[in-house]
């Protein structure tokens, strides 16, 4: 809960214009609000219970998802390697704890395309 707190509270210390934010205490939370709500990027921890976010990931891949979806993997995990298989997988971006506003607010802007949706999941 408190990544997720953390999270919501930088991306509206953004200043990007955004509606809704939807929080999933796991992937499969999640997984039911990307399929329920309009969701224009997600933000996911790699390390969540139940489903973890590469779990996540490889399921919003399998759906096709990703496609229309991007995801940004939060983690302390710094691994190239990690880094270079999720984007791969789809993964749009991959930001480091800890992570600062700004640096969420940059990645909010090449995610988007610089505009804010109406709704956001992390």
């Amino acid at each position: 809960m408190i990544v997720r707190s953390v999270v919501e509270r930088a991306v509206r210390m953004t200043g990007v214009d955004i509606g809704e934010i939807y929080q999933a205490a796991n992937g499969k939370e999640a997984l039911e609000k990307l399929d329920s709500n309009w969701i224009d990027l997600v933000f996911a921890d790699l390390n969540m219970p139940v489903m973890t976010g590469v779990e996540m990931v490889e399921e919003m891949e399998r759906r096709g998802m990703l496609k229309g979806t991007p995801v940004v993997i939060v983690s302390t995990d710094r691994s190239e390697m990690r880094m270079r298989e999720l984007k791969a997988r789809g993964v749009r971006e991959y930001l480091n704890k800890p992570f600062t506003p700004e640096g969420i607010r940059d990645i909010m802007q090449r995610c988007l395309g610089g505009q804010g949706g109406p709704e956001s999941v992390n």
